[in-house]
């Protein structure tokens, strides 16, 4: 171990030695679940799409009732299950429910709103994922404040005792969306103490676990499985974001400035857009996309190196986001990515939910208010529907 790693990992292991000592201890088959319950409980989330800005994200952090009966409703989830879905990925932003002062009063207006939507998503028969998808602010306090990390420990205990009284084998408790903690050791000591409080709560549910920095692919390899054996491990696909995320106006800066990014990638393919672009940052960023050649062989060879991660540990693994940003990937380009990627996580055998149901990568693009099936998106993901 190189030594200008070595204080990282004291810090992390001191951070969770007593969760994890315990996690080590009592629950390498918690609540009589062994490995294979979990992986036989990972083969309900083959297909899925997550529900974004609904009960997460949501626009100027409106979680007025008016905002949550009327951005997803009943119909919504009607028409993901005939689209041929078989879970969601419900996206939680946790400020409405969680008080820092007091992590375990659960606020009640909020929690009986989850609850509703809770009934409606698991009455129509899907399975669901439900993950605590808090802001870029909430998951940067975790880089350094331990106050903040035990906070959000005695938060979870309490959430997942609270949903523990649904059905574990259709009811997934996810962690923490994407964490955006630098140190992977320090992840580590993270996600072993927030998963010991995820169990205490909630004993016999399968937790959902990833690696630290945005849960990519590179990341997952430098993590080392828990001692809970109940658990389904995740990462998100988007490479390359130069194509993914072209013409976004969060994350990197030079992204605004790429419209009409080609998928396939070459040299050729670029060439003659690097005129055009201004930004050198962007012009930079193209040419380097193009000098990749990112095709279905090189998605194909990132998903391997994730799947051979999970054979090693004999973990089950899903892919709960991947998907392109629509408004200015050319549609042909955009619907060959999505089966590039799709192919290949089937072809490991990966279980996969796509970014997202009618928001701004939708499958089901909003017109009139309404989201709309779009059917070459279906085929690209292997549905149709019914």
């Amino acid at each position: 171990m190189p030594r200008r790693l070595a204080p990282a990992l004291l810090g992390a292991l001191l951070l969770c030695a007593t969760p994890c000592a315990a996690t080590a201890q009592t629950n390498r088959r918690p609540g009589g679940a062994p490995a294979a319950s979990a992986a036989a409980r990972a083969a309900r989330l083959r297909r899925g799409i997550n529900l974004s800005h609904w009960f997460a994200q949501a626009p100027r952090g409106d979680y007025s009732d008016r905002h949550l009966d009327t951005h997803t409703t009943p119909r919504d989830i009607e028409l993901i299950r005939r689209m041929g879905f078989d879970h969601v990925r419900f996206t939680v932003e946790p400020a409405p429910l969680f008080d820092e002062a007091a992590p375990a009063r659960l606020r009640p207006r909020h929690l009986r709103r989850l609850d509703a939507a809770l009934d409606v998503l698991l009455g129509s028969g899907l399975a669901v994922v439900f993950d605590i998808h808090p802001t870029d602010e909430f998951k940067l306090k975790l880089r350094a404040d331990d106050r903040h990390v035990a906070a959000f420990a005695d938060f979870w205990r309490a959430l997942a005792r609270h949903l523990s009284r649904r059905d574990p084998s259709r009811l997934f408790l996810e962690i923490l969306n994407e964490p955006m903690v630098e140190d992977p050791y320090r992840w580590m000591g993270i996600q072993a103490r927030l998963a010991a409080a995820v169990r205490a709560g909630a004993p016999r549910h399968t937790v959902v676990a990833t690696g630290p920095r945005w849960s990519s692919v590179d990341q997952l390899l430098l993590l080392e499985p828990l001692a809970d054996r109940n658990v389904i491990y995740n990462f998100h696909y988007y490479e390359h974001h130069t194509f993914t995320h072209q013409g976004a106006t969060w994350g990197a800066d030079y992204w605004p400035h790429l419209k009409g990014v080609p998928y396939p990638s070459s040299p050729e393919a670029v060439a003659g857009m690097l005129p055009g672009v201004g930004n050198e940052a962007a012009r930079e960023a193209l040419r380097d996309y193009g000098a990749q050649r990112w095709d279905a062989a090189r998605v194909g060879r990132d998903i391997a190196l994730a799947a051979g991660w999970a054979r090693r540990h004999g973990v089950p693994l899903v892919c709960n986001e991947f998907g392109v940003y629509r408004a200015y990937a050319r549609p042909a380009d955009r619907l060959r990515w999505l089966a590039d990627v799709r192919a290949a996580l089937e072809r490991h055998r990966i279980g996969w939910a796509m970014w997202d149901y009618a928001g701004s990568f939708a499958v089901a693009p909003r017109q009139g208010g309404r989201a709309a099936p779009d059917e070459e998106t279906l085929a690209a993901l292997g549905l149709t529907k019914k």
